[in-house]
């Protein structure tokens, strides 16, 4: 079953729960927000390698960068973080080693205690991950064509290779934890500011999940954590506003271009071509007061495929908005708005060679695969429908359908060496959501 139907169903489930024993809800809250962090990640393995040739271990630990979404009734919290972790680069002769791993996770949790503006939260989270692990130069080449010809300038390991979509997340991954939250009250607002702190553990429980090469990396998915952010929150008391809410949706959809200014390049190299358009998968939260529309988006394209007989490539591209609009039209449960985003995309081209070694000769070899990559900021109007069906009797949480159409326009040439690739980008796009709302 496809990851966005597993969570949609999970959703539901969980919805179904809470809508039997509605008569017996007092209070709701609901809260977007995003957290930074560290946490320790050993590689033990990678380490004695090392230390067996005289070299120092790798830096053992990962900053975490995260965007969460999270809705209460009375006591019971469920929720759902999207965190990305970036490892410590170490320096070996030209090249830089580091890793990253990215998590989607369910977050169920009980609050504690609530005091004035005070909560705190025991909850335990379930979710999937991505990891990547490269020996890469530090220097990336400025000529495509000669790239393309001989891609090999070092290594790169993937787990659940969210580079060929959103839909490859897998792995079962867990967090246990504790989150402090306080409410500083906006004048004139129904929203709070909400400061976080978050502390616990997260690990991976089946033994072997994250081997790649021969190497064992579960520990770049465990370990103690601890997190600090701020977010918009609409507390319980503030709820008797009609129209104000935050709500969360899973997206899925599809942008009308094509690679065809890279694939003339793949080809010229005896390269397959990138066909076909990208879609998206990601995650829209959107919160509103009085038809004034905030909130932030995050979504990941992918072109991926066989390049020749021994190799294997993929285009992609993420994309994160910081959303601001307005709905005009609300009659009864349908509504029609607008969106203005200003964010953050990238690119990337990833060339692998599908045989490599176990990691020790991986190691000495090195030269295997390639890849390119740049970012900027990002900018798109956007307009959507959405229709919400009411899940319990006493409407704690409507399940929201939504179609939106919008542009996308690059603020810079997102080049790959010296090709620009903002023509492939700048397109159009529709997509689909369904997500709650309460």
């Amino acid at each position: 079953m496809p990851l966005f139907k597993r969570i949609n169903f999970l959703i539901f489930f969980i919805l179904i729960s809470v809508s039997a024993s509605a008569q017996k809800l007092l209070t709701k809250r609901s809260t977007f927000y995003t957290v930074i962090g560290t946490s320790g990640a050993k590689l033990n393995q990678i380490d004695d390698m090392l230390a067996d040739r005289g070299l120092s271990g790798l830096r053992n630990r990962y900053n975490t960068l995260g965007l969460g979404y999270q809705a209460r009734i009375n006591d019971f919290v469920l929720g759902l973080e999207l965190l990305h972790n970036r490892g410590a680069v170490s320096e070996f002769d030209q090249f830089r080693i580091n890793y990253r791993t990215s998590r989607a996770m369910l977050n169920i949790g009980y609050a504690l205690t609530e005091e004035s503006n005070f909560q705190l939260i025991h909850y335990m989270s379930m979710g999937v991950g991505y990891l990547n692990f490269q020996m890469m130069p530090k220097e990336q080449p400025d000529n495509l064509q000669e790239f393309l010809t001989s891609p090999e300038e070092g290594f790169i390991l993937r787990e659940q290779d969210i580079q060929k979509g959103s839909q490859h997340y897998g792995n079962f991954l867990t967090e246990i934890g504790f989150q402090l939250t306080y409410d500083f009250d906006l004048p004139g607002r129904p929203e709070a500011l909400q400061i976080i702190s978050q502390l616990g553990y997260s690990f991976s429980p089946i033994e072997g999940n994250w081997e790649m090469a021969g190497v064992a990396f579960d520990n770049t998915q465990s370990g103690a954590f601890i997190r600090v952010g701020a977010g918009i929150t609409l507390p319980d008391r503030n709820f008797f506003y009609k129209d104000a809410g935050i709500g969360i949706s899973l997206i899925r959809g599809i942008h009308f271009t094509h690679a065809e200014k890279f694939n003339a390049y793949l080809e010229e190299a005896d390269l397959e071509p990138l066909n076909g358009m990208p879609s998206n998968w990601g995650l829209k939260i959107t919160g509103e007061t009085k038809g004034l529309l905030y909130g932030a988006e995050l979504y990941n394209l992918a072109l991926s495929g066989d390049a020749n007989s021994t190799k294997k490539h993929s285009l992609n591209s993420l994309r994160v908005y910081a959303n601001m609009g307005y709905k005009p039209i609300q009659y009864r449960n349908f509504g029609i708005g607008a969106l203005a985003g200003l964010g953050y995309g990238n690119i990337r081209y990833t060339n692998l060679s599908t045989d490599k070694p176990d990691f020790a000769e991986l190691f000495e070899q090195r030269y295997f695969d390639g890849y390119l990559k740049n970012s900027g900021l990002m900018l798109k109007p956007e307009v959507f429908v959405e229709y919400g069906l009411p899940m319990t009797k006493r409407k704690f949480f409507d399940l929201v359908f939504t179609a939106a159409a919008g542009y996308e326009l690059p603020l810079g040439r997102y080049r790959l060496a010296e090709v620009d690739m903002a023509s492939y980008i700048s397109a159009p796009y529709l997509s689909f959501g369904i997500g709650v709302r309460p």
